[in-house]
């Protein structure tokens, strides 16, 4: 059986990789994006095959990101990689700015051919400081965070039950856990889900 990176693999070498937003390879749960490293990499040492930062440029499939350690990485979005954005999303919605997590396959080159890839992800741990139908101000770490309630994405998951639109059970003081896309340059999140211990 042809495992998933084989077909990246070819996919990328055989030059004829198109711009397509499939979920057929990677894995879009947003939990995946901050998963630990392979089991092959040893512990304290960078996964050769994850990239994160912000995109400085786009051209054709390859984006160009700036990582936080300053190490400019090369990713090429080919035929059956993933792409989430407050849920699965496609190329286009990329744009320059945006904040990005990455794991794929590194190629001979240094191009990471990405297997997945999440947009402005964040993953954001504190309390309700003031809520409202749209809103959420949350207190993360001293800092305010504004989230977002979207229509149609926006859900919660209360305890163990499973997820809802409703997040009227939310209270002022509750600590929470939003995972979200974050709204470049600003404190703004908009909220995919909000997980409540009540």
């Amino acid at each position: 059986m042809t495992s998933r990176r084989q077909i990246l693999k070819s996919a990328v070498l055989g030059g004829g990789a198109s711009i397509v937003a499939a979920t057929a390879l990677g894995s879009l749960g947003p939990e995946a994006a901050f998963g630990a490293a392979a089991p092959e990499v040893e512990p304290g040492t960078p996964d050769p095959n994850f990239a994160e930062g912000r995109i400085r440029s786009i051209k054709d499939n390859t984006l160009l990101v700036l990582g936080s350690n300053l190490v400019f990485h090369s990713i090429r979005v080919v035929d059956g990689t993933s792409l989430w954005k407050l849920g699965p999303t496609t190329f286009d919605q990329a744009r320059p700015g945006d904040g990005l997590y990455a794991r794929g396959v590194r190629m001979p080159d240094g191009v990471l051919a990405a297997e997945s890839v999440w947009l402005n992800i964040v993953n954001l741990k504190g309390h309700v400081r003031n809520i409202t139908s749209e809103k959420i101000h949350l207190d993360h770490n001293g800092q305010e965070v504004l989230c977002h309630r979207v229509a149609g994405k926006s859900v919660a998951v209360y305890s163990d039950a499973p997820p809802s639109a409703d997040l009227s059970l939310l209270r002022v003081g509750q600590h929470v856990q939003v995972l979200g896309a974050w709204r470049p340059d600003t404190n703004e999140v908009d909220i995919a889900t909000v997980f409540s211990p009540h």
